[in-house]
């Protein structure tokens, strides 16, 4: 049976006078520790005692001594009140300085195109952040599952969240192997895909993704069968590698195994543009050091990218 608990209003006010009164015994000692008059602290005491309904000190002209309550209180108390003033110490420091466990949930697919380099520079330049990657299709509740930030597709990204961008749009391309097409032919339009076997994706609602596309400026979705059901765009890549049949995914994921020529484009110009990968987090009111470090760190990189991408360009 669940019982109702609260906190007493004001059940810890007192406590640090206490301590010091009792470390000292004196309420002059004390006052002057904690910055304030001895008529003030004393104040406070007595309001703590009324609290506990048992006095905790003897007090005489010349000295100050604990009752057995006090002596009760006190070894329980002090022991509670340093963890307290260390938990505050902890608390405080993460909130100042970059440290402390960064959580991150991403899709697998972008650990190594994306991930692995952004990740060994911020780890490099603030070594006293630890990194978690939790690399899963799933789309998860950040808060609740206690993640500092989420990396995704952009279409995937809640209104409420505050994004910054990974990535400029890119679209989502079908790939076939070179001896897949040449064993099956090359698809010329969305109908062709009737004869091709094509590799599919579940998403995590359960459900199995259709093939999306554009013909001029209308989209246009196409259900599609094959010998695969994958979970992520990895294991798609890697049957389509292996020439077991066509699969569409984004552009960047099949980047290495195009430039290889281990795979290739087709149906190129019905292709849709996703708008990108983006970091996402709940708040910017609730953002800590160690995940505005990492903010600031993709920004820069991002920056520093495009630079090169104009450079190159210009040329």
């Amino acid at each position: 049976m669940k019982q109702n608990f609260t906190v007493r209003r004001g059940a810890l006010d007192g406590v640090e006078a206490f301590l010091s009164v009792a470390e000292h015994r004196s309420f002059r000692r004390a006052a002057a520790e904690l910055g304030v008059t001895p008529s003030a602290i004393s104040q406070v005491v007595r309001a703590l005692e009324a609290r506990v309904g048992a006095a905790l000190f003897l007090r005489t002209t010349r000295s100050v001594g604990l009752t057995e309550a006090g002596e009760r209180f006190l070894s329980r108390a002090k022991p509670a009140f340093e963890e307290l003033v260390a938990a505050s110490e902890l608390a405080r420091d993460l909130g100042q300085r970059p440290a402390g466990l960064l959580r991150l949930t991403v899709p697998r697919a972008v650990v190594p195109i994306l991930l692995e380099p952004l990740i060994a520079s911020f780890c490099q330049a603030f070594p006293e952040v630890e990194v978690e990657i939790a690399a899963s299709a799933e789309l998860v509740d950040i808060a609740a599952e206690g993640f500092d930030a989420g990396i995704r597709l952009g279409q995937f990204v809640a209104a409420d969240m505050v994004a910054v961008r990974l990535t400029p749009p890119f679209p989502f391309v079908v790939v076939g192997s070179p001896e897949y097409l040449r064993r099956m032919g090359r698809p010329e339009s969305i109908d062709d895909l009737r004869q091709h076997a094509c590799i599919r994706i579940r998403r995590s609602s359960g459900s199995i993704a259709p093939w999306s596309f554009v013909n001029g400026n209308k989209p246009i979705e196409a259900i599609v069968s094959g010998p695969l059901i994958a979970h992520d765009f990895p294991t798609m890549l890697g049957a389509v590698v292996e020439g077991m049949g066509l699969a569409q995914v984004p552009e960047p994921i099949a980047a290495g195994p195009l430039k290889a020529g281990k795979l290739v484009h087709v149906l190129e110009r019905f292709a849709p543009m996703a708008p990108g990968v983006f970091l996402y987090y709940p708040s910017r009111h609730q953002v800590m050091p160690k995940l505005r470090a990492f903010i600031d760190h993709v920004k820069r990189r991002a920056y520093t990218a495009n630079k090169t991408r104009i450079h190159i360009d210009d040329k």
